[in-house]
């Protein structure tokens, strides 16, 4: 026993001072400013693991943290996490009423006991229709946001329940509104002002899509924000397994391609 937890203590400390190696390295370089994240793969890492199907969504929890503090020492400004689809709600009572519940101790978590919050300064908000969740849930997130509302460093988005076209309607609905408020003419709507009235209006431009679980689909996240100079990326791994292993050859492609690809755009 004592041998197996020294390997394990070895190959630690062995990643460890590779990943800050890689970060070291990696952020001389240009770093996107804004990355999304389709949380996919939770179930079929349970499946994988022999454990039951419902449980991986507790380690889907776990990776968020993880995946969020890599992220805050890359020195990206803005995260958009896909945590919950509003078409999520059309799954099994019983794996909706467990999602709501974790969310409840995942989201209390980074309200009272989360480090990277107050280390990095981070800015958490929720995109979507926070109405139509649980009263409980609703509350901490409400509390969570007024906690971080004046931190500014860095920007956690968190889509829950979220849809790109949910999006895009409320924004025309803001931007005839002001119209109807006569605070602007109808001639003046285009791209940048629908863009204005955006859930993620206040973030960089979006660099990066990032979708584990290998499918290739974008599953009606930010469809407006990836048309335009947005790298798009299907990594062939479990949401529960990602990190910065699977996150380096992205954060290259990116600083190798990335001017050229806006300019394209």
């Amino acid at each position: 026993m004592q041998f197996n937890l020294s390997l394990q203590d070895s190959f630690d400390y062995c990643y460890n001072f590779w990943e800050n190696a890689m970060i070291s390295i990696l952020t001389k370089g240009k770093m996107p400013r804004h990355v999304g994240f389709i949380l996919d793969g939770n179930r079929r890492f349970a499946r994988k693991t022999g454990n039951d199907p419902l449980s991986g969504h507790n380690d889907g929890c776990r990776q968020l943290e993880k995946v969020i503090a890599l992220c805050m020492r890359l020195n990206i400004k803005a995260l958009t996490m896909y945590a919950f689809s509003t078409e999520n709600f059309n799954r099994p009572k019983e794996e909706v009423d467990y999602l709501m519940k974790l969310f409840v101790m995942t989201f209390r978590s980074l309200r009272e006991q989360s480090d990277f919050v107050s280390k990095f300064q981070v800015g958490i908000r929720f995109l979507g229709n926070v109405n139509t969740l649980p009263t409980e849930l609703r509350d901490i997130i409400l509390s969570l946001e007024d906690f971080t509302k004046d931190n500014d460093r860095c920007i956690l988005n968190i889509c829950c329940p979220y849809t790109s076209r949910e999006e895009m309607t409320h924004s025309i609905q803001r931007t005839v509104q002001l119209v109807q408020e006569e605070k602007m003419n109808i001639e003046e709507i285009n791209a940048s002002v629908l863009n204005s009235q955006l859930f993620t209006a206040e973030c960089p431009p979006l660099d990066i899509i990032v979708r584990t679980s290998g499918e290739i689909r974008l599953s009606d996240f930010l469809l407006w924000q990836a048309s335009h100079g947005c790298q798009i990326q299907f990594v062939d791994c479990l949401w529960p397994e990602f990190s910065l292993r699977q996150f380096l050859p992205i954060l290259l492609e990116y600083q190798l391609y990335s001017d050229h690809i806006h300019v394209a755009a």
